[in-house]
C-alpha cells in the first residue's frame, strides 16, 4: 500500500461522494488530509476524520488567499490539491446552452481551480511530492451540443491544468539553469461519470456501463503520489473502466 505518511492534501469539493472516498483513501494512506468546501454542516458530517475543515467559496480570490495564508499557518506547505469542485448543466441542444449555465459552469470548473492551483502553487512545486489532481471527462473528447457548455468548461480546465504542468516543468527538471529530477506533477484524471455504492443500490438493475467508482477514483488519487513525476507530469489519465489507465499527453 502507497504511504502517504508525512504529505499534506487539501480536498477542494470534499463534500461529494468521491470526495469523501479520495479524503478516506488519502487519510487511510497516512496524509494528513484538510477538506474544503461551501458548507460547514456537511463537512463536519461526511468528513469527521480530516485533520481540519475549512467552509470557504473557493470561487473567491480573495478567501482562498486567505485559506492559503490559514493552511500554512495551521499545517505548513500543502504537498497535494485534489480538485473536485464541478457541476453539471446542460441539455436541450446548442440553443439550450444558457449564460446562466455556463456562469455557473465557469465559477465552478474553471474558476476555482485557477484560484487553488495559484494560491498553492509554490507550495505544490516545493513539495518532494507535489501533486494536483482534477477530473476531467470523456466530453472533452467526445463533446455533443446539448453538453457544449459543460464539455467546454471542462476543456479549459484540462488546458490550465496542463499550463500549470509546463511550470512544474520548467521549474524542475526542464530548469536552463539547474535541472533537477523531476518532483511534482499536475495530472488530469478523465471519467465519463462516478458511481457509488448507494447509486447501485438504489438502481439495481442498472449496469453504470462506462461509470468510474468513487472508491476505484479514491485509489487512483493516492496512486498518484507513487508514480513518477515526470511520467505523471501533463497526462492525462482515463479511469473509464475498460480503458488503458497509461498516461497520456
Amino acid at each position: 500500500m502507497t504511504s502517504l505518511d508525512g504529505l499534506t492534501v487539501l480536498v477542494a469539493g470534499a463534500t461529494s461522494t468521491s470526495g469523501v472516498a479520495a479524503a478516506h483513501a488519502l487519510h487511510d494512506a497516512g496524509a494528513t488530509v484538510l477538506a474544503a468546501g461551501t458548507d460547514a454542516g456537511r463537512l463536519g458530517e461526511r468528513l469527521p476524520f480530516a485533520a481540519a475543515r475549512y467552509a470557504v467559496d473557493l470561487a473567491d480570490p480573495a478567501a482562498v488567499a486567505g485559506l492559503a495564508a490559514r493552511i500554512r499557518g495551521e499545517h505548513g506547505r500543502l504537498d497535494g490539491l485534489v480538485h473536485l469542485v464541478g457541476g453539471w448543466r446542460g441539455g436541450q441542444g446548442l440553443g439550450g446552452q444558457t449564460d446562466e449555465d455556463w456562469d455557473f459552469l465557469h465559477r465552478n470548473v474553471l474558476t476555482t481551480l485557477r484560484n487553488t492551483s495559484r494560491a498553492f502553487y509554490d507550495d505544490l512545486a516545493a513539495s518532494d511530492r507535489g501533486r494536483l489532481a482534477i477530473v476531467s471527462a470523456t466530453a472533452v473528447a467526445n463533446p455533443t451540443a446539448s453538453g457544449a457548455n459543460y464539455a467546454a468548461a471542462k476543456s479549459a480546465a484540462e488546458t490550465w491544468t496542463r499550463a500549470v504542468a509546463a511550470g512544474f516543468r520548467a521549474a524542475q527538471s526542464g530548469s536552463k539553469d539547474g535541472p533537477q529530477p523531476q518532483r511534482s506533477a499536475a495530472v488530469v484524471l478523465v471519467i465519463k461519470a462516478f458511481v457509488d455504492a448507494a447509486a447501485r443500490r438504489a438502481a439495481p438493475g442498472k449496469e453504470f456501463a462506462g461509470f468510474t467508482d468513487v472508491e476505484d477514483f479514491a485509489s487512483a488519487v493516492v496512486r498518484l503520489f507513487a508514480q513518477d513525476a515526470a511520467a505523471l507530469n501533463g497526462a492525462r489519465i482515463s479511469l473509464v473502466p475498460g480503458t488503458d489507465p497509461a498516461p497520456a499527453r
